[in-house]
């Protein structure tokens, strides 16, 4: 049985995850696609686009490829509007506490 997190607990999402979702949403309503067209051409779950949407989701470019290819756009056009967002790191992150290995490099490739 695993632990339900509170909801006071939740890291709200990225600035840059936020916009992305919108802008995801703004060029799915202007192709006149509902979530469940788009989800079945790009070959991604329905409740997985809804995710992207709401800023939830961190989708990887090849989700974001297949988004744009059924929506008929580019990379470059789904990100063009999100230049004045800030793509400052956002929430807390866990230091690296390893030390790196020592590099010993005896021969030029």
């Amino acid at each position: 049985m695993t632990a339900k997190r509170s909801s006071s607990s939740r890291v709200p999402p990225a600035p840059i995850s936020v916009a992305l979702g919108k802008r995801v949403k703004q060029c799915r309503h202007e192709a006149e696609k509902s979530q469940e067209t788009l989800a079945f051409e790009a070959h991604i779950d329905r409740t997985y686009i809804s995710t992207i949407e709401r800023g939830i989701a961190n989708p990887t470019i090849e989700a974001l490829a297949n988004i744009c290819y059924s929506l008929n756009i580019t990379l470059a056009e789904l990100f063009a509007p999100l230049d004045g967002v800030s793509l400052k790191p956002t929430g807390e992150r866990r230091a690296n506490a390893a030390t790196p290995p020592e590099i010993k490099r005896n021969r030029l490739r």
